[in-house]
C-alpha cells in the first residue's frame, strides 16, 4: 500500500488522512504494511491520537461463528444413521461430503445468492438467442450433484428400502450450503420418479440415464412447467396450454407458462391439452396430459421457447425462474390422454419431500452455527452459552428440529419401502398421508425456528380419509414400545393427545362440511406434533439413545400436541365466523 499523508494539527489533536492504491508485491510492501497497517491502540498515545481514526476502526471484532463439518456436528443425524443404516460407507461418505461442504461448497453457495442469473435475449447481430447466463458456482453445483449422487443414489438403490434415506441425508447436509441448487435437484428427482413409474423406454431412456447420471459430462436436470396465469395449484382449469398432434407422433406445444423454477433445465416435464381434428380440447383435469420436452437442440440453442423475462423475486434469487412462452415446442407425450394429473402426483410427492428436507436442513444448520456463535459472543461479562434463558432458546429450537427431522426421515422411510416393494398397505396410506403434512409443519417450522435462530445473532392439506385411522394406529403402536419410565409423562401426553384426536374426528364427522375445511389447518398441525411426539418418544426408546434424545421427547410433550381440539373447544370452527372473518378483513371506512 502507499499512502501520501498529511498532518493537521488542530486544537492540540493530530488529524491524519490518507490517500490508498495497490502496489504490485515488492520488498518494501511488508515494511509499508508495518507503519500503515498496524492497529492503533485503544489508549491515546503520546501525542494525544484517537482509537478511532481514518482507517482505524478500534480494537475489538466481534468473532464470526464458524461452520464445522455438518455431519459430525449432527448427533442425531449419526444416531438416527447407527440405529437404522450402521453402514461405514454411509458415514464414511457423509463425513467426507460433510468436509466438502465446509471447504468449498458453501463458499460457492455465497457466489450464487451474489452473482443471480441474468437474461441476454439477443446477441451481438440481433439473433435472438434466449440465454440465460447464471454464475460459474451455479455450474459447479450442478456438477458436483452429479459426482456426489445426489439424484443417483435414490435410484441405485445400494441400500435397498434404505436408499432414499441415504440420499436425503446427503441433501439434508448439502441444502443450506447449496445456494437453491436442491430445487433443480428436486423437480429432476421428480421428473425422474415420473418416468420410472411410467416405464423407462423410448423417448425418455435416455433422459432418465441423464437424470440420474453420476458423470457431470452427462448429467441433466429437470424443470416443472406446470403454472400458467390463470391458475397455480389448479392447473386443471388453469391450463391454456395446447398440444397440437404431429404425423409422427410427436406434439408441438404452444402456450404461456407464468411461473418456471429453474428455467436453465435440459429438459421440462409439462402439462397440455391435445387438441383434437377439429382444433377444440377438453376442459377440466379431464383434458390434461403429460408431456416431455427437451429445451435445447443439438446446437444448445432454444427450441420454441421464448424467455419473456426472469421474475424479480423477493427470495430464491439465486435460481432462474422466468415467464416463458411455447411457441411449437417439440415434445412427446408421456401420460395416457386425459392423465396428466395424475401422472404429477409421483413428482409432488418427491418434491414435498425435498421441501421437508430442506426445511428441517435450515433449522439444523441455524441451530450449528447459533450453538458455536454462543461460545464467541460475550455479554454481560460471559458468554451466550452461559446465560440459561439464550441456552433455553437454543433448546427449544433444538426439539423443534429433532421432532421435524424424524418426521421427514419417517416418510424417507416409507418412501423407501414403497419403491423397493416392501411397504404394507398401512405404510403406503402413512406416505400418502404424512407427505403433505410434513411439507406444510416443516415449511411453518423452519420460518419460526430460523426467524429465532437468527435473533440468536443479535443485531448482526389435504387428509385422505383412509390414512387417518392407519396415522392413529402406527402413532400407538410407537407408543406401546416405549416402556422407559423416564418417557412415561411424554407418552401419557401423545396418547392423551391421540384420544382427543379420535373423539374431534368422530365429533367432526356428525357436523356440516364447512366445519372441517375451517379445522383443516389446525388439524394437520396436530397430525404433525402427535407423530412428531411419538417418533421422538421411539428414538428416545432405543437402547442406544441418548439422554438428550429422551429430554428431547418431553420438552417436544410439554406443548400443546392437538390444537385442532383446543380450538374446537372455544368455538373456532363455529360456522358463524367465516362471514364475521369476512367482515373483519374488509372493513370500509365509515368516515365520508
Amino acid at each position: 500500500m502507499m499512502a501520501v499523508n498529511r498532518q493537521v494539527t488542530r486544537h492540540s489533536y493530530r488529524v491524519c488522512t490518507g490517500l490508498y492504491r495497490p502496489l504490485s508485491c515488492s520488498s518494501s510492501v511488508s515494511m509499508v504494511q508495518k507503519v500503515l497497517v498496524r492497529p492503533p491502540q485503544d489508549v491515546p498515545g503520546a501525542e494525544g491520537q484517537a482509537a478511532f481514526f481514518r482507517a482505524g476502526i478500534g480494537g475489538f471484532f466481534q468473532e464470526r461463528p464458524m461452520l464445522k463439518n455438518p455431519f459430525l456436528e449432527d448427533a442425531l443425524l449419526q444416531g438416527y444413521l447407527r440405529r437404522h443404516l450402521p453402514s461405514e460407507a454411509v458415514y464414511s461418505d457423509l463425513r467426507v461430503f460433510g468436509e466438502r461442504l465446509v471447504r468449498e461448497v458453501d463458499g460457492w453457495g455465497r457466489e450464487c445468492e451474489v452473482t443471480p442469473p441474468r437474461l441476454v435475449t439477443y446477441d451481438p447481430w440481433g439473433c435472438r438467442v434466449d440465454r440465460i447466463v447464471t454464475s460459474p458456482a451455479w455450474q459447479r453445483m450442478k456438477d458436483l450433484s452429479a459426482q456426489e449422487g445426489l439424484v443417483a443414489i435414490g435410484y441405485e438403490r445400494s441400500y435397498g428400502e434404505w436408499s432414499r434415506v441415504y440420499q436425503m441425508c446427503k441433501l439434508y447436509l448439502y441444502s443450506p450450503s447449496s445456494g437453491l441448487y436442491t430445487c433443480p435437484l428436486a423437480m429432476t428427482d421428480g421428473a425422474a420418479k415420473v418416468i420410472q413409474s411410467l416405464g423407462v423406454s423410448w423417448p425418455v431412456a435416455d433422459a432418465f440415464s441423464r437424470l440420474t447420471s453420476r458423470d457431470p459430462e452427462h448429467f441433466w436436470t429437470s424443470g416443472q412447467w406446470m403454472t400458467e396465469r390463470r391458475g397455480g395449484s389448479d392447473v386443471g382449469n388453469g391450463t391454456e396450454t395446447v398440444a397440437l398432434p404431429q404425423s409422427d407422433g410427436t406434439y408441438r406445444l404452444s402456450g404461456f407458462k407464468w411461473f418456471t423454477s429453474a428455467t436453465d433445465a435440459d429438459m421440462t416435464l409439462t402439462l397440455a391439452r391435445v387438441t383434437d381434428v377439429d382444433g377444440q380440447t377438453t376442459s377440466g383435469s379431464r383434458g390434461l396430459s403429460m408431456f416431455y420436452a427437451a429445451v435445447r437442440d443439438e446446437q444448445g440453442m432454444v427450441q420454441g421457447i421464448e424467455v419473456q423475462r426472469l421474475k424479480d423475486k423477493l427470495g430464491t434469487r439465486q435460481m432462474p425462474t422466468a415467464e416463458l412462452l411455447l411457441d411449437s415446442l417439440p415434445a412427446h407425450r408421456l401420460s395416457e390422454e386425459g392423465r396428466g394429473v395424475a401422472c404429477i402426483a409421483n413428482m409432488l410427492t418427491v418434491t414435498r419431500i425435498h421441501n421437508s428436507v430442506s426445511a428441517v436442513a435450515g433449522m439444523r444448520r441455524v441451530l450449528q452455527l447459533a450453538r458455536d456463535y454462543a461460545t464467541r459472543r460475550s455479554t454481560f461479562g460471559k458468554l451466550l452459552r452461559d446465560h440459561p434463558l439464550h441456552m433455553q432458546t437454543l433448546a427449544r429450537m433444538e426439539v423443534e428440529t429433532r421432532g421435524a427431522f424424524l418426521l421427514v426421515m419417517e416418510v424417507c422411510r416409507l418412501i423407501g419401502r414403497e419403491e423397493t416393494g416392501h411397504a404394507s398397505q398401512l405404510e403406503t396410506h402413512l406416505l400418502r398421508l404424512l407427505t403433505p403434512v410434513a411439507k406444510l409443519y416443516t415449511g411453518k417450522q423452519a420460518v419460526a425456528v430460523i426467524s429465532e435462530g437468527l435473533e440468536s445473532f443479535g443485531g448482526q392439506g389435504y387428509i385422505e380419509d383412509t390414512g387417518l385411522p392407519a396415522m392413529l394406529r402406527d402413532a400407538q403402536s410407537l407408543l406401546a414400545a416405549a416402556s422407559l419410565p423416564s418417557l412415561s409423562v411424554a407418552v401419557r401426553s401423545v396418547d392423551s393427545a391421540l384420544s382427543g384426536l379420535r373423539e374431534f374426528l368422530q365429533a367432526a364427522a356428525l357436523t356440516p362440511p364447512g366445519f372441517m375445511e375451517l379445522a383443516a389447518r389446525d388439524l394437520a398441525y396436530s397430525l404433525a406434533r402427535i407423530y412428531m411426539g411419538a417418533l421422538l418418544i421411539d428414538h428416545a426408546s432405543w437402547e442406544g439413545a441418548s439422554h438428550s434424545d429422551a429430554y428431547a421427547a418431553l420438552r417436544w410433550c410439554e406443548q400443546d400436541l392437538c390444537p385442532v381440539v383446543s380450538k374446537a373447544a372455544i368455538g373456532c370452527y363455529n360456522m358463524k365466523t367465516p362471514p364475521l372473518d369476512a367482515a373483519l378483513v374488509y372493513e370500509e371506512s365509515t368516515r365520508d
